[in-house]
């Protein structure tokens, strides 16, 4: 089975910020375990880099908006590596070959007629790139989301006929339950809808960074019908010289949910236009909130992912993204919490915990991990953990398959505790009982680490190494599923204390 993962392609008049990691790391957890299941993966991510807020950014700078983009995009680029995230394309919707096929896919709408000209008046954001609805406005006339005012604007536009898919869109709800989530995220969106569609701009006339409308040349397409389709051109050339559309389509698209919307509403509606299937799933995420205000460029309050990644290493930015925040719910962040799950969980509880049974099997079991039978006890708290954490994942609750394997993590810390293989080993009658409660050890050590492989990469490709099982197919996860009789090795501390 082929599995299509996508994250917004992210806007480039301003740096990367956490927020940004958050949404690409949810991506790539999700990428690798279902490579870890043998699925046929495409993972992709990029830039979004027209639009009024590129071009305003560019011009304060005295650049010009490709250079903008150019500039910012490489920092996008450079994020992914120092992540550690394994997307197979990175899209920038400046690339000839996207426009292309945008202006294709919109020339199709046009034909099936669901496209026409009039004059649009109304309050527009320029930072949200969106004219606003009146249940859309903040106080004052503002941007909720960027606390600035908005500007009327008049101008004529083509439009697109979204009221003409009111109907479609409320029986695509109806039938798929599981189309948006989380829940509450399916609600708000389907009360968007059953509020009534209007017809929205498609093309802006006073711009001319954007992708030009192939039936009128004195238009560029309003940036979110360009941006949208990203998900849907970039397989027609990710991969030279194919097309990888048959194979892939239709997406899992991860997001925000301050874009909802658009990719809940207007995403679907586009697609049924141009006769081309509608996600799979969309799955929306919260905000990651500094006290108490989303993190944005444009308020100026977010957390650089590169200073963390320096000082406390990849893994543990992707382990207390997903460890502190339930994915698609709003959650707080902040130094203080990261530190804390830093020394307490990955310190404590999972590097700890390695070190001491690869330590133990060195030292008790000549290097080699025991072919003893399982200890029962420890055999029942394992049962059902792979089939659970698959289900959760299937559902994108990255959160709550972290904490069910995190579970059996602490676990195995108070096996050690109840049954001290050191206190065993001092003993020749209990011989037998130590080879059995290192063997037990030992396997629920490497199956969470098998599980945890898409969470923190590099930390687990050096424990399983240690451990002498560097296989991470999924349905090795299974408690008992590996016989033993492997070399261990002590594994070097996996979370030092940061300098």
């Amino acid at each position: 089975m082929a599995y299509y993962v996508t994250t917004p392609i992210y806007y480039v008049n301003a740096a990367p910020h956490l927020g940004h990691a958050y949404t690409t790391i949810g991506a790539d957890i999700l990428a690798r375990h279902m490579r870890q299941r043998g699925e046929e993966v495409f993972f992709l991510t990029g830039t979004d880099e027209h639009g009024e807020p590129v071009a305003q950014a560019a011009e304060k700078l005295g650049m010009t908006p490709k250079e903008l983009a150019d500039k910012n995009a490489e920092r996008f680029l450079a994020l992914g590596p120092r992540l550690n995230t394994t997307n197979d394309f990175f899209i920038r919707t400046s690339d000839p070959r996207h426009k292309r096929r945008v202006q294709d896919v919109m020339q199709r709408i046009h034909d099936n007629g669901f496209t026409y000209k009039g004059a649009y008046e109304g309050l527009y954001c320029p930072r949200c790139a969106d004219f606003k609805t009146e249940q859309e406005i903040g106080p004052d006339q503002t941007c909720p989301i960027h606390k600035i005012p908005l500007e009327h604007q008049s101008e004529e536009n083509w439009f697109f006929k979204l009221s003409a898919f009111q109907e479609r869109l409320e029986a695509l709800y109806a039938d798929r339950p599981g189309f948006v989530a989380p829940r509450s995220r399916y609600n708000e969106a389907l009360s968007f809808i059953q509020g009534g569609l209007n017809d929205v701009s498609l093309s802006r006339s006073k711009l001319t960074w954007g992708v030009e409308v192939p039936w009128d040349e004195g238009h560029v397409f309003y940036v979110w019908f360009d941006a949208l389709l990203n998900y849907y051109t970039a397989l027609s050339f990710a991969r030279e010289g194919e097309d990888l559309t048959d194979t892939f389509w239709p997406a899992f698209h991860i997001i925000g949910k301050d874009i909802l919307k658009f990719h809940a509403v207007f995403w679907p509606a586009m697609l049924m236009a141009a006769d081309i299937e509608v996600p799979r799933e969309i799955f929306i995420h919260g905000f990651l909130l500094l006290n108490g205000e989303k993190m944005s460029k444009s308020l100026g309050n977010v957390l650089d992912p590169f200073e963390v990644i320096d000082r406390f290493g990849t893994d543990a930015l992707r382990y207390y993204c997903f460890r502190e925040v339930s994915f698609g719910q709003d959650g707080s962040v902040s130094t203080g919490g990261f530190e804390e799950r830093y020394t307490s969980e990955l310190a404590n509880d999972f590097g700890n915990l390695a070190s001491r049974a690869t330590n133990m099997v060195a030292r008790y079991c000549d290097g080699a991990a025991p072919t003893a039978e399982l200890d029962p006890l420890l055999a029942s708290d394992f049962e059902g953990l792979l089939d659970e954490v698959k289900a959760l994942l299937d559902k994108a609750e990255v959160t709550q398959a972290l904490d069910r394997i995190w579970q059996r993590v602490r676990r195995l810390n108070r096996y050690v505790e109840e049954t001290q293989p050191w206190q065993l080993a001092k003993d020749e009658t209990q011989a037998e009982r130590l080879q059995v409660v290192l063997r037990s050890l030992a396997e629920g050590l490497r199956v969470v680490t098998v599980l945890l492989v898409p969470y923190i990469p590099e930390s687990t490709e050096k424990l399983l190494a240690a451990l002498g099982t560097p296989d991470t197919d999924l349905e090795g996860a299974r408690y008992g599923a590996h016989p033993g009789g492997q070399p261990v090795e002590k594994v070097a501390p996996l979370f030092p204390k940061p300098e």
